[in-house]
């Protein structure tokens, strides 16, 4: 279960639909992830077909990121069977 965002556009997507903070071309993508994730309580139930998985390095150490289109990512980590959204980005 996604237990917080960091993104307010994402969020308010999430729990609204409105599509004012995110790229409105990601918006059938990004409802599928978010989805997914939702339900997921480990990183590994994200790696679908084309989603390009993959763990971060670095300062980002314990975060993961999934494709969204293009440079787009979801980048989350996981806190028990929560995730948290670190960000959506370029």
């Amino acid at each position: 279960m996604i237990r917080s965002f960091r993104h307010a556009g994402l969020e308010k997507f999430f729990q609204t639909g409105s599509k004012a903070g995110i790229q409105p071309e990601h918006a059938n993508r990004l409802e599928r992830q978010l989805l997914a994730l939702n339900r997921a309580i480990q990183p590994s139930a994200m790696n679908l077909p084309g989603w390009q998985l993959h763990s971060l390095k670095g300062e980002r150490s314990g975060q993961w990121a999934v494709k969204v289109n293009g440079n787009w990512r979801i980048i989350f980590a996981f806190e028990g069977p929560d995730a948290v959204l670190f960000d959506y980005l370029d």
